[in-house]
């Protein structure tokens, strides 16, 4: 269909100029904000002198392209709020009266438009546009949300302003307020999980991040669809929030855009995450330096930490109230719970709003009523809002209260609730007034490689943890623990230690002797009897110790057993250790804990049990048992009698007391037919303990035996767990290794039966190859690891008994090191009897018991540790 008002005649377009035009006043205003202090006033000027700036830019293109007069140009999505951060994108929609419906059918329509989205190219505007009539937005805006959202915030930038009134009144038309806030709702629920639902990411995305600058624009979109308000204040006027909430939410959303602008200023590109590789760089751009052990990028993450906190309660508090008001529910019927609080359909409400000012005790009563009230899921806008207003209640008298302390510790002793109570305690800030200690680690980072979640979330993670081993729904995640705990008489004991063992971090200094001394005040404090202290003071100083011991030291012997059990006292205190180890350790991160750690956790308590109840351990008793268990196992598979002996007689006490029966029986059942078998052997089997292979290697003893094996397994794609090295009298290697493959696309039995005969077969042949070794390969480090590297440390010292030697490697993970590392041990002809190799999240604490005569002279134990230490450094 032709137009009836034809485009004007283009005027001489200066492409090349108004590039530089724009490429220059972009840069002028970037470095203008780079060199000027940091300040929210400053970002709230570059914000919207960048969006005039291409305002003038596309004013000016709009006329030298000599686009259609009936039509206009509408700046939507971000841009049309009138700013820009310096790298987003430049959404406009160019806006065709209905005469104009077919664009592309009239050339001179069609060469005008394309005109004008290449220019905008050519000049450097990164655009997302869109060609459409009235009605075809009104039928996307029906179609698609996230158009309706973009065309909500649009702003007229030139043309026919009479077509966009038009457009604008049937935009409001059009808008269903309260199927927008359920539509906007349900996706602010989803973006919220898919980044984990906590503003405490170690990498947060400033932008969409739950407590980002999307939550505060959540609320200004559904606000504005309902009518109730383009800006802060004029919520304020509706009586939606606060003059107070609209000073706190202006800071905090200052705080968030001055954030997010140095961000793209440092990355030089769009990037709205506050990636490790970044937060340095962000950190300095504000003028941020580290001091006592504290980095730069902990300052700046503290900061985002807070700001997000404070925008996460805030878009709570509003969402509700503005649900309330789009939905006509701020009259429900509402349920007396007590004369403070009410059940307001599901939520608890606070009976009148001074209700904390002028009883600070209904404040930690909040969290006891939530606890207490079957069908309260959460509490209402008006509780939430009060809390936020009452903080400042919660002062150094408040914490000394004997009823607030007694409020405290009934929350603690409650049947259920622990876990979202004390969430929303944090969510709120209440646990952080409350607990003193506590609010210096809200939002606090952690560098060691194995945490994934901030200092606070931990230790919640941890809280959830412990509790669920006394809920009967979730023992069958962990029977034993579970086993445990239904026969604890005072779970709010360990609940104490969940909340200290790691509340001193950050601190300097040994975090779990700090952390005891802040538990001990807090028993004292709260009247705790002194054996429930002692107890609670005893699990945050010793929060490490079972984990350490169990993964780097030999279990097998029996003076480690005896020594640990000398240090647990009693069986009360190794109980409640192993339940708040298990927790912790499933409480840094989902790639820490493994069915591996959680059987040398239960063999550690098991045995320390034993030795305990005056069992002390007999070695002798105990090999003598196994062997007549691993008879009966052969016998179980028609094996002959006496068919173990030729094997046995080549293997010292040591061998038996490192190897459970079934693992006896298994090597039994493999090798009697290759007791002198100059090729070597390779088993595997589906490990016993979770997922994974337990490979077993028979052959001829050699000093690079053990760094061939691990360059097999490193080139397979396995990740080695642990390994249990042994030489028969006869000169043969006997080793078993537990292994697994991360990249396994399927664990099913055939999966496995595969595996199995591709290893079996696979190691085997790169045993018996020979040659050199190859050298290791520099295996490529995560970002987190480049960022926050950890100094490599090699630690050689004798054991107890002077016969053998305690080789201890820190180190960042990568692929090949635990090759790198068995290469030095082969070169230098290191014997290997054990290794227990600990990867917690993206760093390797591995343990090696070694013997050898270079490690009797000092000038060659000194060269061992040099070549250990550039094996195991960390490549660019």
């Amino acid at each position: 269909m032709p137009s009836l008002a034809p485009p004007a005649p283009p005027t001489e377009l200066p492409v090349a100029a108004l590039r530089e035009r724009f490429r220059g006043g972009k840069t002028e205003l970037i470095e203008h904000f780079r060199a000027s202090r940091p300040t929210t006033t400053g970002v709230a000027k570059l914000l919207r002198a960048l969006a005039r700036h291409v305002d003038a830019t596309l004013q000016a293109l709009w006329q030298g392209c000599g686009m259609p007069a009936g039509a206009a140009l509408l700046a939507v999505g971000g841009y049309g709020r009138g700013e820009l951060f310096p790298h987003s994108d430049v959404d406009v929609l160019v806006l065709l009266p209905p005469t104009m419906a077919h664009p592309h059918e009239d050339p001179a329509v069609r060469t005008a438009l394309s005109g004008f989205i290449t220019a905008c190219w050519d000049i450097g505007l990164e655009i997302g546009s869109s060609v459409r009539t009235i009605e075809e937005c009104i039928t996307e805006a029906r179609k698609d949300v996230t158009v309706q959202t973009a065309l909500l915030e649009s702003r007229f930038l030139c043309g026919s302003r009479r077509l966009f009134n038009a457009f604008r009144h049937a935009n409001t038309e059009a808008m269903d307020a309260r199927a927008f806030l359920r539509a906007k709702s349900l996706e602010m629920r989803q973006r919220h999980v898919k980044y984990e639902d906590t503003p405490y990411s170690l990498e947060p995305n400033c932008k969409e991040s739950p407590g980002g600058l999307r939550d505060l624009q959540v609320v200004m979109w559904v606000a504005r669809a309902a009518g109730l308000g383009r800006t802060w204040s004029e919520l304020a006027n509706k009586g939606l929030i606060t003059p107070f909430e609209v000073k706190q939410l202006q800071r905090h959303e200052g705080t968030l855009k001055l954030i997010r602008a140095r961000l793209h200023m440092v990355a030089g590109r769009r990037e709205d995450r506050l990636v490790f590789d970044l937060q340095t760089a962000v950190a300095q751009s504000f003028g941020y330096e580290g001091d006592r052990g504290t980095r730069a990028s902990e300052v700046l993450m503290h900061r985002y930490y807070w700001a997000a906190k404070a925008v996460t309660q805030l878009n709570q508090i509003l969402m509700l109230n503005i649900e309330e008001r789009v939905n006509g529910t701020e009259a429900v019927p509402m349920r007396p719970i007590n004369a403070r609080f009410l059940d307001r359909a599901g939520m608890l409400e606070v009976g009148r709003d001074d209700l904390y000012t002028e009883n600070p005790h209904a404040i930690l009563e909040t969290f006891l009523v939530y606890q207490q009230t079957p069908g309260i899921k959460g509490l209402s806008a008006r509780t939430l809002r009060a809390l936020y207003n009452a903080r400042n209640v919660m002062d150094s008298s408040f914490r000394r209260d004997p009823v607030n302390r007694e409020l405290f510790m009934d929350m603690l002793r409650q049947p259920e609730g622990q876990t979202h109570a004390f969430r929303l305690m944090n969510q709120t800030s209440v646990l952080g007034r409350y607990l003193w200690v506590f609010r210096r680690i809200v939002g606090r980072m952690q560098h060691d490689l194995f945490h994934v979640y901030t200092v606070d979330q931990h230790i919640l993670m941890v809280l959830r943890n412990v509790r669920r081993f006394f809920v009967p729904e979730h023992a069958h995640e962990y029977p034993f623990c579970s086993q445990l705990a239904a026969g604890w008489d005072k779970p709010w004991v360990l609940y104490i230690a969940a909340l200290f063992h790691d509340v001193a971090k950050g601190r300097g200094g040994d975090h779990s002797e700090l952390g005891g001394s802040e538990v001990r005040r807090f028993c004292r404090d709260h009247g705790l009897e002194p054996a429930d202290a002692e107890l609670a003071e005893f699990l945050v100083r010793h929060h490490l110790t079972m984990s350490r011991v169990a993964q780097k030291e030999d279990l097998s012997d029996p003076e480690v057993i005896t020594a640990f059990a000398r240090q647990m006292g009693d069986a009360r205190h190794l109980t409640a250790l192993y339940l708040l180890t298990v927790a912790d350790i499933r409480g840094t991160g989902p790639k820490v804990w493994n069915a591996w750690k959680g059987k040398l956790l239960e063999d550690l308590y098991r045995l320390t049990l034993r030795a305990l109840g005056g069992g002390s351990p007999n070695a002798d008793a105990e090999i003598e048992a196994r062997k007549q268990e691993s008879q009966h196992i052969l016998a179980l598979h028609s094996a002959l009698p006496g068919t173990e002996q030729p094997l046995w007689k080549t293997l010292d006490v040591s061998y038996f007391a490192r190897h459970d029966a079934t693992e006896i029986a298994w090597h039994a059942r493999a090798l009697w037919r290759h007791i002198e078998t100059q090729t070597p052997i390779v088993r595997a089997r589906p490990s016993p303990i979770g997922e994974g292979l337990q490979v077993l290697v028979f052959a001829p003893d050699a000093p690079d035996l053990f760094a061939r094996i691990c360059g097999y397994f490193d080139s397979a794609g396995f990740s080695i767990q642990d390994a249990k090295i042994h030489t028969t009298r006869a000169g043969y290697a006997l080793d078993t290794f537990q292994v697994v493959n991360p990249n396994a696309e399927s664990q099913a039995a055939s999966a496995y039966r595969d595996m199995i005969s591709l290893v079996e077969t696979q190691a085997a042949q790169a045993l018996a190859s020979g040659g050199p070794l190859p050298l290791p390969s520099r295996g490529r480090v995560s970002r987190r690891v480049k960022s926050f590297p950890i100094q490599p440390r090699v630690s050689l010292r004798p054991d107890e008994k002077g016969q053998r030697w305690v080789l201890s490697i820190s180190a960042s993970d990568r692929s090949g090191l635990l090759y790198a590392i068995a290469r030095v041990l082969g070169k230098h002809e290191i014997n290997l009897q054990l290794a227990k190799v600990s990867t917690l999240g993206e760093r390797v604490e591995d343990t090696f018991l070694v013997s050898g005569p270079a490690l009797q002279q000092p000038k060659l134990q000194l060269q061992i540790e040099s070549d250990l230490l550039d094996a195991i450094g960390v490549s660019a």
